[in-house]
C-alpha cells in the first residue's frame, strides 16, 4: 500500500517549550503522536523516548505483529520512566500519552494510552478511533456528562492511562479495514481541544494533507494555542 503523509509540531502561544513528539514513517507504515507530561526535562524526554522506541522497532510481519512489538516496546519505556521518575529529586510523574496507527494489507490497527486521538476519515465522514483515557470520558460513558459538557469540564485534562504512570501499562487496541482514499488523523490535546471533529473533516475534504495540516495549526494558533499542537495526516493512495 502506498501512503501520502504529512506530520505537524508546534509549541503553540503559552508554553516554553514543545513536550510532544511525533514519529511520521510511511515507508514502514506506521505513525505515532506522543504528549508528554512532567514539565520542563520530564514531559519531552518522556515523548521521545515513546517515538524513539517505535522508531526502532523491526518491520513486522503483519499488523497484529506490529502492534505486539510496539506494546512491548512501550512496556519497556514505562518500565524506564518509573524508574527515572524515582531517581529524581521531585515526586513528580514523568510521563507521555500515545497514540499509533500501522496500515498494511486493507487492514489498520490503532493503539494508545491517554488522551492523544485517532481518526479515520471516509467520504468527508469521520470517526473518532480512539477512546479518551480520561476522567470527563469515563463521566461521559457513565451517562453523567454530556461530550459537549466534558469538553469545557474544569477536569478535562485529568487523564486514567498514560505510558510511565503506574506499574501496570495498558493499551487499547482497534483495527478495521482501509481503503484508498481513507484518511486516518493522529493529534494531540493541543489540536482537538481547539479544533471540533467536524472543522477537522471539513478541513480534510476541502484541501490536501499538506494543506489541511498547516491550516489546521494556523487555525489553533489563532484560537490562543493554550497546548503544545502535534498532528499527523496520513491518506491512503
Amino acid at each position: 500500500m502506498r501512503f501520502e503523509s504529512v506530520s505537524r509540531t508546534d509549541v503553540g502561544l503559552k508554553r516554553k517549550i514543545n513536550e510532544d513528539s511525533v514519529l511520521a514513517a510511511p515507508d514502514r507504515a506506521l505513525w505515532v503522536v506522543a504528549d508528554g507530561m512532567g514539565g520542563h526535562d520530564a514531559g519531552e524526554v518522556a515523548s521521545a523516548m515513546v517515538a524513539d522506541a517505535l522508531r526502532a522497532l523491526p518491520q513486522g510481519d503483519s499488523l497484529d505483529s506490529t502492534v505486539d512489538a510496539a506494546i512491548d516496546a512501550l512496556s519497556n519505556v514505562n518500565e524506564a520512566l518509573i524508574e527515572l521518575a524515582r531517581t529524581t529529586q521531585s515526586e513528580r510523574t514523568i510521563g507521555t500519552t500515545v497514540v499509533g496507527l500501522t496500515i498494511g494489507d486493507g487492514g489498520y490497527r490503532c493503539f494508545w494510552a491517554g488522551d492523544s486521538r485517532a481518526y479515520h476519515v471516509r467520504d468527508g465522514q469521520i470517526t473518532r478511533i480512539s477512546r479518551d483515557h480520561s476522567l470527563v470520558q469515563d463521566l461521559v460513558d457513565a451517562g453523567m456528562l454530556t461530550q459537549e459538557q466534558a469538553e469545557k469540564h474544569e477536569s478535562s485534562n485529568v487523564i486514567t492511562r498514560a505510558i510511565g504512570v503506574a506499574e501496570e501499562m495498558r493499551v487499547d487496541v482497534v483495527g478495521g479495514d482501509a481503503l484508498p482514499g481513507d484518511q486516518f488523523v493522529l493529534a494531540s490535546d493541543g489540536l482537538t481541544r481547539c479544533v471540533s471533529d467536524e472543522e477537522l473533516a471539513a478541513e480534510l475534504a476541502r484541501n490536501s494533507p499538506e494543506q489541511a495540516a498547516d491550516n489546521l495549526v494556523r487555525t489553533v494558533l489563532s484560537r490562543g494555542a493554550p497546548d503544545n499542537v502535534t498532528l499527523v495526516i496520513a491518506k491512503v493512495l
